[in-house]
């Protein structure tokens, strides 16, 4: 099993910069994406932006030319670049890892979360 941990979250002014990190350790055959999503106090948790093994990268239109995912396979790490953070940024944020285990089973396996708050 792959199990993750974030780090980097914390508290920041508005139009400031954070930058989270996700850490691996276990053994699989293989990561396929990686992926960041958030969840605000009161509402769903949503997609922040993903990653495919070969550098692709998706996100949500809020963050687009804010935010910037990537990620190091030699490391199975992958990180949010997070810049002109908004009040409305304010969330738990997870990583997800979708992981092909040695056995051939797909599954995913998600970080505890780490908290970011943004002050105006």
């Amino acid at each position: 099993q792959v199990h993750l941990v974030e780090s980097g979250g914390g508290l920041v002014q508005a139009g400031g910069s954070l930058r989270l990190s996700c850490a691996s350790s276990g053994i699989a055959f293989r990561i396929n994406d990686m992926a960041w999503y958030r969840q605000a106090p009161g509402k769903q948790r949503e997609l922040v932006a993903d990653i495919t093994p070969t550098g692709n990268t998706n996100y949500q239109d809020s963050v687009k030319g804010r935010f910037t995912i990537s990620r190091d396979n030699a490391k199975n790490t992958v990180y949010l670049q997070m810049n002109g953070l908004k009040v409305e940024d304010t969330a738990v944020y997870y990583c997800n890892f979708r992981v092909v285990g040695l056995n051939s089973e797909n599954y995913e396996s998600w970080g505890g979360g780490t908290q970011v708050t943004v002050s105006s």
